[in-house]
């Protein structure tokens, strides 16, 4: 399992958007440059955080984008399902064991799918405790501003 850089930046997008919190907009301009993100590759991420309602834009000279919830009601999770969808290692975990729709007809009697919703649920329970504002607080820990 790889995470795609349209999580991963989706992420620093966020994280940066949550060091400024409460200190106004900040410009696509301004998060692009400080996490080295391009300026079309970001607006193109924080359109689908736009649509999923964790940050709102402010038009104008002063514009930008702030979060609309505070950091730590934002989870990591959060934020890397709005960008890659559901966390799931194998695809019959996107289904229902019980119902019809299934991409693998096994999968109500596949031995390794229970393994493979552990690592799934694990992953989801990790990326889940983590939020924004623990993000800000190992930054000021670190003393350092950029994220990876």
């Amino acid at each position: 399992m790889k995470l795609s850089t349209r999580g991963r930046y989706g992420v620093t997008a966020m994280y940066e958007l949550a060091l400024n919190y409460g200190k106004g907009p900040l410009s696509l301009r301004t998060i692009a440059n400080k996490q080295g993100i391009s300026d079309n590759y970001l607006e193109q991420l924080i359109c689908s955080l736009r649509n999923a309602g964790l940050v709102k834009s402010t038009r104008g000279a002063q514009g930008g984008y702030v979060l609309t919830k505070d950091p730590a009601s934002i989870t990591i999770g959060d934020i890397i399902t709005i960008m890659e969808g559901p966390i799931a290692l194998v695809d019959c975990l996107l289904t229902d064991a019980q119902s019809d729709n299934q991409v693998c007809k096994k999968a109500t009697q596949c031995v390794t799918r229970g393994v493979w919703a552990d690592v799934c649920e694990s992953i989801s329970k990790v990326l889940n405790s983590i939020t924004l504002a623990d993000l800000c607080a190992k930054n000021r820990q670190n003393g350092d501003g950029d994220a990876e």
